[in-house]
């Protein structure tokens, strides 16, 4: 145990002087993997042995883990909420910490549409920028001379609002931009990016990215690396080049920025970069005036090695066409993170998206791995077990002992206050690294549709239907059968739903009636939808396709044709698989898109007040 508490004393800010402490760093904490978890669990339970939560459950101060486990439910969001509320209108007692909670991290929606709420404490930041401190001297590994260049990264900050009780409530992103941690940053090749901190921190998204790109096209020969957070973030850039660059060859041209850049704080900054370039200007015009845009990434930015962005899950449907604009430069997935907590990092970075796997770092969270048996259709749906009896309880396994090809649930115990806490996240056993395993990501539990950081579930998309069919009773129309699709075919994507109807005269029905329902489904679904589709402008309008009768019919003939079983068919909800899109394409009558944009604002309609 003495190498590895003298390897946590030592790894510190960990840049370019200092990759090999990094990567000891790893091997040490890997090599001892249980012997760290224990630690970290009971560094956890010590820290908050006067939480109520504890205390409620019974823990009375053990720090074990066989206690642990026997007495602290494994839990959901929902089974915190109650907690949660009362710290967010005001509660400073030690609810579920010892430590103050010093904010919140907005999360994706819960079941009633709204945002979740996750506790984070000050010290958080620390542990997430020792993950991020690893990334590099990993990456360098595999592509050497990363420090004699420059990043450029698209990087944005979100609205936040503050609860009753004033704690301020934002994604962990917008968290991570606007800390110290962050903004003052110490020198390091590693972090030096074409984007002005004063870019980034801009919350007015055109205003942002446009600032962000040229400082980027103005340093072009100097970019090494290129990325976003999400394929989709990364795709959203290059269609902006793609409709503003001749404002941007202007701008360049005579070392002046657009009036619509109104923030004083980015038109300084970006002047300290922007300068005449006619030479510049006229290239980059040559090269956006061409009539293809393939490649465009290795054309603008030549020296450009990989592209740095999260292309697992949901975001794999963007891969084709990142390739298309980038010529098939490396996708490169660094690391693995969610607003409950940072897991782990990607040992093979350069390794195809399809073989991502994640390296969970034992020091930053207590984990255990719920087992899990995926369901046969054409979802791929995973089961669920929303609450879990003692013997299941007892099923759930610690970090070094999943076993390789199996599914798991991940659940975590974390430094902040979450206790035996349910992620949501499917994880398959590829590998091990040392004594710690290696995870492809598979999926969100219960997702069925996602463009960008919206993640609808399969009930919050049956209610939202459910609302919008009612519009048809008044027509004698009724809604027979449904499914989905997140079409990302143009950008920005957008959700699909194949209706099909029983009508006496479908002619009565006028073409509003059916952008009703796409606007009353937009309505009905969640924040972070709704926050897309109106702020960020990631996702385009929802469509209603109608389909011939007898379409639904077609559909499961198909499946059972590919080995499905009559008796244990279910409609899908949600269709990925190409051939079925195509069937379902096929025999649409009629299409309508959602005329409006729905209602959100950025303050939570439950827990925020005005700033």
């Amino acid at each position: 145990m003495s190498e590895y508490a003298d390897c946590v004393d030592e790894v510190g800010d960990i840049n370019v002087g200092n990759n090999n402490k990094a990567l000891k760093f790893i091997e040490d904490v890997t090599i001892h993997a249980d012997e760290v978890q224990k630690r970290v669990l009971s560094e956890i339970l010590a820290c908050s042995a006067n939480a109520e939560y504890l205390q409620r459950n019974g823990l009375n101060g053990c720090t074990d883990r066989e206690t642990f486990k026997k007495v602290i439910p494994v839990v959901t969001y929902e089974d915190l909420k109650p907690d949660i509320e009362r710290i967010a209108n005001g509660d400073t007692s030690p609810i579920l910490c010892s430590k103050p909670i010093s904010e919140f991290l907005t999360s994706s929606g819960t079941s009633t549409g709204e945002r979740k709420l996750m506790p984070t404490i000050e010290e958080e930041l620390g542990r997430r920028s020792l993950l991020y401190s690893l990334l590099m001297p990993v990456m360098s590994q595999f592509v050497p001379g990363l420090d004699k260049g420059k990043g450029m990264y698209f990087l944005f900050i979100k609205s936040e609002a503050k609860t009753q009780g004033g704690l301020v409530a934002r994604p962990v992103l917008t968290s991570y931009y606007k800390n110290s941690h962050f903004k003052d940053r110490t020198s390091d090749p590693y972090t030096n990016y074409t984007s002005p901190n004063e870019t980034i921190l801009c919350l007015d998204s055109y205003q942002s990215m446009y600032s962000q790109l040229v400082c980027g096209l103005c340093q072009n020969k100097e970019v090494l690396r290129v990325g976003a957070v999400f394929a989709s973030g990364f795709i959203r850039a290059i269609q902006f080049l793609e409709k503003h660059w001749s404002l941007l060859c202007r701008d360049i041209r005579t070392g002046t920025i657009d009036s619509k850049i109104t923030d004083a704080s980015v038109r300084e900054a970006v002047l300290k970069i922007l300068k005449p370039n006619s030479k510049l200007a006229d290239f980059i015009e040559s090269e956006c005036s061409k009539g293809s845009w393939k490649g465009i990434i290795s054309r603008l930015w030549p020296n450009t090695r990989y592209i740095d962005v999260i292309v697992t899950g949901t975001m794999s449907q963007y891969i084709p066409r990142i390739d298309y604009y980038s010529n098939g430069l490396p996708l490169v997935c660094t690391m693995y993170a969610s607003s409950e907590c940072y897991f782990g990092i990607n040992l093979n970075p350069l390794c195809k998206p399809s073989e991502v796997l994640y390296t969970l770092i034992p020091t930053m969270a207590y984990f255990e791995f719920l087992p899990l048996n995926r369901k046969n259709g054409l979802t791929g749906s995973i089961s669920e077990t929303p609450y879990l009896n003692d013997k299941e309880k007892q099923e759930l396994v610690d970090l070094v002992n999943v076993k390789l090809g199996q599914e798991y649930e991940l659940v975590v115990t974390t430094y902040a206050g979450l206790y035996r806490y349910r992620v949501g996240d499917i994880l398959r056993v590829a590998g091990f690294k040392n004594k710690a395993p290696q995870f492809n990501f598979v999926c969100r539990k219960n997702v069925v549709l996602s463009i960008d950081s919206d993640k609808t579930d399969e009930v919050e998309l049956q209610n939202a239907v459910k609302n919008a069919a009612n519009q048809l009773l008044p027509f004698e129309a009724s809604l027979i059968e449904n499914t989905s699709y997140a079409d990302t075919s143009s950008f920005p994507g957008h959700y699909v739903l194949y209706w099909e109807i029983s009508v006496k005269d479908a002619t009565l029905i006028p073409p509003s009636v059916f952008e009703d329902c796409c606007f009353t489904v937009e309505e009905s679904l969640n924040s972070v939808y709704r926050q897309g589709r109106v702020c960020d402008k990631s996702i385009g309008p929802l469509e209603i396709k109608i389909v011939e009768k007898g379409t639904f019919d077609k559909l499961m003939d198909f499946a059972i044709s590919q080995g499905a079983s009559i008796n244990q068919y279910k409609t899908p909800r949600c269709v990925k698989y190409v051939p079925v899109i195509d069937l379902l394409n096929s025999r649409v009558i009629s299409s309508y898109l959602s005329p409006k944009c729905p209602r959100w604002t950025p303050d939570h309609k439950q827990w925020s007040t005005q700033n």
